[in-house]
């Protein structure tokens, strides 16, 4: 089916040039890399840009403690990125840095225009400031005891703890301190720059109101409008690593506000050099092009309010949608250095085809902003299954008779069998719906439709049995045509998974002989062609590939109890902790409670909030169980709680008490259910 050819500039969020590429980034990136192949596969001109973030205080400071200038830093760890990034095949058409000649030029003409229409304002602010490093201190780099009068955690950041939740100014702290110099902080006035996002708010209503974005961040947004929306401050103070306001001597433009002039700055130089690719036709006011944005849930609101709101104000288009993605937990729980699951892209790479994590993550990822569970023994299963098991299987069980029967050539015709469906006829059907599934970035279903392909395919071969027809006399031609259109089915599988896995792609493009696959080609047999011998085109994963990543992996960051546990080998659980005696756990007040209500928490990604009844008593609770349970699920059940807990203050009020759950997390989270016959308020012995 022909379709009209699109103009489309795809970005991902930019890494940050302070640190290593993990698993949890690449999330992202493969997310974004397999969408661009997708579209260049329909033909249409799809541009992939990205850049380094390169600005900041964090890269100042890190470039004076390894003695060199940020400019080494940055491109020390530019080059370690784009290896990363290319050894997990993602392709990006250009990929920049926003230190860059491009972005100064760019942000300078933004700047400008947004400050000749009235929309930059300065006033007088007092910070924090670090008297030996004479210079103003960010929030999370000033530490100090937290000031809830009922937690006083000690060594937490400037802007919240991580401990109770609370939320805070860093004058509310006690007793803090640089993190830089260990100084004590005083405060002092410094002009500041400010750009009024308020001026944007009915265009901003709008624009978030016309599906540009998924409907979670569109309630999340209307959250913040609700709060009212405040002038950016875009503006820092000497000294800084960044561009320098045009009109302001030693005032820095703010990280934030010349990362997303990024994008631009970034397809800007690829344009610079690439014949026909023009930068206005995609960022003029009035473009037909398309502009997407990959990014993370947790900068959305840079992406859809201030990012919007400059380019108006300057002139430009907005994009034509920003796609969130949620986060990356491993076996259920957030990465760990301690349990061996913060991975970095290299270590990863160090063991296992970066093809492996491409597909599970295709297999998992959906168009909304839910978290991701790499569940390391369904990483494994779910691979050796489906790709190894299935896929590569259907051209391991055919090719060889081909080359050995037939000299290597493909029949003339492929197999059609009365009071059955044509496999091939119905895979071309299957084409459109995963096609669609690709489009809206359904990647789980695309690949459960793949995978279901693979099923029927498997099965037709299980049926005539090539390796029986082999050894009869006369059955030469029904042996020929059987493999013939086994292969041409398994081409028709890697067509479709060629987005997600493009190096085994290629070795099968290599193997049958033929042309890089478009998606249309496959609706066409490829019949009494010579193809070449079967080379394997993916292995097993193994479980000490995995051992030894965690291994690779993992820092033990508090010494360990003699009473510890060995661990399973090849298990990624979470170290057993020190022993404690029997008195310890009777401290425990477990009681049955009756779940009388149950609600969404606004602005919580992960809790809901319980009433609970434990036999005269009402109890406010809330529970990390959004991702498993929604509320009417749980409304009359009865559940188990630890009736003694101190309550604990957080950022949606004061939770009483904890529900007890287990499972690996995400989805597979299970709130422990009393036998039938208790009671509210009973304790549990």
């Amino acid at each position: 089916m022909a379709t009209s050819k699109r103009q489309i500039l795809v970005t991902s969020a930019l890494p940050y040039a302070n640190g290593s590429i993990h698993l949890g980034h690449l999330v992202e990136y493969i997310q974004t890399d397999i969408w661009v192949r997708f579209q260049k596969m329909q033909g249409h001109t799809c541009t992939y840009v990205c850049a380094d973030d390169a600005h900041g205080t964090p890269i100042m400071l890190r470039a004076q403690n390894e003695g060199i200038t940020p400019e080494a830093l940055i491109n020390k760890v530019g080059t370690e990125h784009r290896a990363d990034f290319a050894d997990f095949l993602i392709k990006f058409d250009h990929f920049h840095s926003t230190h860059s000649d491009e972005n100064r030029e760019l942000a300078s003409v933004i700047y400008t225009r947004l400050r000749d229409g009235g929309y930059i304002k300065t006033r007088t602010i007092r910070q924090a400031y670090d008297p030996e490093k004479e210079m103003f201190l960010p929030d999370r780099f000033i530490k100090g005891t937290c000031p809830n009068p009922k937690c006083g955690a000690e060594d937490q950041y400037g802007d919240n703890c991580e401990v109770c939740g609370a939320t805070y100014s860093p004058t509310d702290l006690i007793n803090p301190v640089s993190a830089i110099s260990g100084a004590t902080p005083v405060e002092k006035e410094s002009e500041h720059y400010f750009f009024d996002l308020a001026a944007f708010e009915t265009m901003l209503r709008d624009w978030i109101n016309e599906e540009h974005m998924q409907p979670a961040i569109r309630k999340k947004l209307n959250e913040w409008f609700e709060a009212g929306l405040q002038d950016w401050d875009i503006s820092r103070d000497a000294p800084y690593f960044g561009f320098e306001i045009p009109d302001a001597p030693n005032k820095y433009f703010y990280v934030w506000l010349d990362a997303p002039i990024g994008y631009m700055a970034s397809f800007k130089h690829l344009c610079d050099k690439t014949p026909g690719l023009d930068f206005d036709t995609y960022w003029k006011n009035d473009s037909d092009a398309e502009v997407y944005h990959f990014i993370g849930k947790d900068i959305a609101y840079f992406h859809t309010l201030f990012w919007p709101a400059m380019l108006t104000g300057a002139g430009f288009r907005k994009p034509s949608a920003v796609f969130c993605h949620g986060f990356l937990t491993v076996n259920g729980m957030k990465m760990s250095k301690s349990r061996g699951t913060f991975i970095q892209a290299r270590t990863y790479l160090d063991h296992l085809n970066p093809e492996y994590l491409r597909y599970y993550f295709a297999a998992k990822l959906g168009n909304g902003i839910d978290d991701l569970d790499l569940n390391m023994d369904d990483f494994m299963a779910r691979v050796n299954a489906d790709l190894v098991g299935k896929v590569v299987n259907i051209a391991s069980r055919c090719a060889g008779f081909i080359s050995k029967r037939f000299d290597g050539m493909l029949a003339d015709t492929l197999d059609s069998f009365s009071g059955e469906e044509d496999l091939f006829i119905s895979n071309n059907t299957d084409s459109h719906f995963v096609r669609d599934q690709y489009e809206q970035r359904e990647f789980g279903m695309a690949m459960r439709a793949i995978t279901a392909m693979a099923d029927r395919i498997n099965q037709y071969i299980d049926t005539k049995q090539p390796w029986v027809i082999a050894k009869e006399e006369g059955r030469d031609r029904e042996l020929h045509v059987i493999c013939t259109t086994g292969l041409n089915l398994f081409r028709q599988l890697i067509c479709y998974l060629k987005p997600v896995l493009p190096k085994m792609a290629a070795d099968s493009e290599a193997f049958l002989n033929i042309a890089p696959l478009q998606w249309d080609a496959v609706s066409r047999p490829l019949l009494n062609h010579k193809i070449n011998p079967f080379k394997p085109l993916m292995t097993r994963v193994e479980q000490d590939k995995i051992d030894a990543i965690i291994a690779a992996s993992q820092q033990n960051l508090t010494p360990v109890s003699k009473h510890t546990k060995q661990q399973k080998k090849g298990s990624a659980m979470e170290p057993i902790a020190d022993q404690i005696e029997y008195e310890d756990f009777a401290k425990l007040d477990l009681r049955i409670a009756k779940i009388v209500k149950a609600e969404h928490v606004e602005g919580a990604d992960k809790l809901l909030q319980l009433t609970l009844d434990i036999g005269g008593e009402t109890r406010n609770v809330f529970a990390g169980i959004k991702s498993a349970y929604a509320p009417e699920d749980l409304e009359g059940k009865l559940t188990v709680m630890v009736a003694n807990l101190a309550p604990r203050k957080m950022r949606f009020g004061v939770s009483e008490g904890m529900v007890l759950a287990a499972g690996p997390g995400g989805k597979e989270l299970f709130v422990l259910h009393p036998d039938a016959g208790a009671q509210p308020g009973m304790r549990v012995k």
